[in-house]
């Protein structure tokens, strides 16, 4: 079994590859149209996050700024939010669009969301999974025991699955929690939530386009352990 055979290079590979650019396309077209619309009430992505966060209760969680582009997190561990210097200082639709969505996720640590609960159980066993799966692979050609060790990596593989498909619906509820708390608060005016809506669901395509790439590579991993016990 080779990774770089035909079947793996036309219905694993160059899908996932495709999808994968569409997706980032997608959103570096919104991000950077959205990134040069102003909001009408001049608020930085950093103020409409603490205002979020504020009017939830949880005031003591600190906003900070971190280098990188679209490098916003909400980190669970630290409760803490961080957002990149762009969208931190920024004042535009987009800013404020991307600060919510991460402010979306405090929300959900806070009311105890139970997939984004499974979603940070899974987060150090697929930290684990993304490199044992191809450990294992790669030893069960060195010892010539590939239908076996086949076998393990699907097992290990099918966690990393697990976890983009439990991702999938948290980032789509971090979005929509996002749209309703900025709607609620004005912190965005009527004509600006389309501008919010675009941005906010063409970041959620690149977990689309992850959970995709992850269901190929699995069944691909399935059709071959599948072919090697025939």
């Amino acid at each position: 079994m080779l990774f770089w055979d035909s079947h793996y290079i036309l219905f694993v590979m160059l899908p996932g590859l495709l999808i994968g650019l569409w997706a980032q396309m997608k959103l570096h077209t919104a991000f950077s149209k959205y990134s040069e619309v102003p909001v009408a009430n001049g608020i930085s992505g950093a103020e409409a996050a603490r205002r979020i966060l504020d009017q939830a209760g949880l005031r003591d969680m600190p906003v900070e700024e971190v280098p990188g582009q679209l490098s916003d997190h909400y980190d669970p561990t630290q409760r803490a939010l961080f957002l990149s210097s762009d969208n931190y200082h920024g004042r535009s639709v987009a800013a404020v669009g991307v600060a919510a969505h991460e402010a979306g996720h405090a929300l959900q640590h806070l009311h105890q969301d139970a997939l984004f609960n499974l979603r940070m159980t899974l987060v150090p066993v697929t930290q684990f999974a993304s490199y044992a799966w191809m450990g294992i692979l790669l030893l069960g050609f060195f010892l010539h025991l590939i239908p076996h060790f086949l076998l393990i990596a699907v097992a290990i593989f099918s966690v990393l699955t697990l976890f983009q498909l439990v991702t999938l619906p948290v980032e789509y509820d971090a979005s929509a929690r996002a749209k309703e708390q900025l709607f609620r608060l004005g912190l965005v005016q009527p004509d600006e939530r389309a501008g919010v809506s675009e941005v906010l669901d063409a970041a959620a395509l690149t977990y689309v386009a992850a959970l995709v790439n992850a269901v190929l590579e699995l069944v691909y991993l399935i059709s071959q352990a599948r072919n090697d016990r025939n």
